[in-house]
């Protein structure tokens, strides 16, 4: 059975958010993730994660000003400085949670950044992040989302997020697989983990449309964990789902596949 993992985000909004490792850890998660560590002191979420027996799956570099709606600023050539200090801010809370792998949102092109520029920037940072992030022992991954939920975005699909790997030309550098964005904007899930295994170092769920938990939407989870694990994946997968009530009624898609 797949690894899976909390993203303590989107699940258990019902409790601050401290208190949402408890929470996981009472479920029966056995990892975490979240979009951003940085409104923390590291060390406070360092002993949540301890105290709870909880490890670090993954969380994001800085990306610019969220409730501003920025979405990461990777490919904004006057903004390099700014990545870069992020990285740095990145692998001081990784050391400090034990997190092994960091993702980079890439960010929404306007109407007035060229592709070519947005693509060159892009691939020039995340050569600077890959290798700083290797010197630390962490993993660089960047991820496609699709164009319904955040138009715009500068990576939509996996095979241009293999394009940016093979440009980069890094051995630190892979592909957040985020079941349901892919869906969204590509489909082909089984076919395109097949082809991109190698290149892809973590997934993430939820289903459509609704972006709820598995077996309320379209895509057959049962089926496709099944084949998750003959592909011999051993990474984690995190829980990036909006429960469609209290987290933990929520649940029971994980508990059937036990069963």
């Amino acid at each position: 059975m797949p690894k899976f993992a909390a993203n303590l985000t989107m699940l258990f909004n019902e409790h601050d958010f401290l208190d949402r490792f408890q929470a996981a850890a009472d479920a029966g998660f056995k990892g975490v993730e979240y979009l951003f560590p940085y409104a923390y002191d590291k060390q406070e979420l360092a002993d949540r994660l301890q105290q709870h027996s909880l490890t670090q799956v993954l969380h994001n570099l800085p990306a610019g000003n969220w409730d501003a709606g920025e979405r990461g600023i990777a490919i904004f050539p006057e903004r390099v400085g700014e990545f870069q200090d992020g990285v740095g801010r990145a692998i001081d809370y990784a050391r400090a949670l034990g997190c092994k792998q960091v993702n980079c949102l890439a960010g929404k092109r306007p109407e007035n950044l060229s592709a070519e520029k947005a693509q060159q920037t892009l691939v020039d940072n995340l050569k600077f992040a890959a290798e700083k992030l290797h010197a630390a022992g962490i993993r660089l991954l960047i991820e496609p989302i699709n164009n319904f939920d955040i138009p715009g975005f500068f990576i939509r699909r996996t095979d241009q997020a293999a394009q940016i790997l093979s440009e980069v030309g890094s051995d630190n550098l892979f592909i957040q697989y985020d079941i349901y964005h892919a869906q969204r904007e590509e489909g082909e899930l089984a076919n395109t983990i097949k082809k991109f295994l190698p290149q892809i170092a973590h997934i993430q769920l939820a289903d459509n449309p609704g972006r709820n938990e598995p077996g309320t939407g379209e895509i057959n989870y049962q089926w496709l964990f099944k084949y998750i694990d003959n592909t011999g994946f051993d990474g984690w997968i995190g829980c990036e789902y909006k429960p469609a009530s209290v987290t933990k009624d929520g649940l029971g898609w994980i508990q059937a596949l036990t069963a």
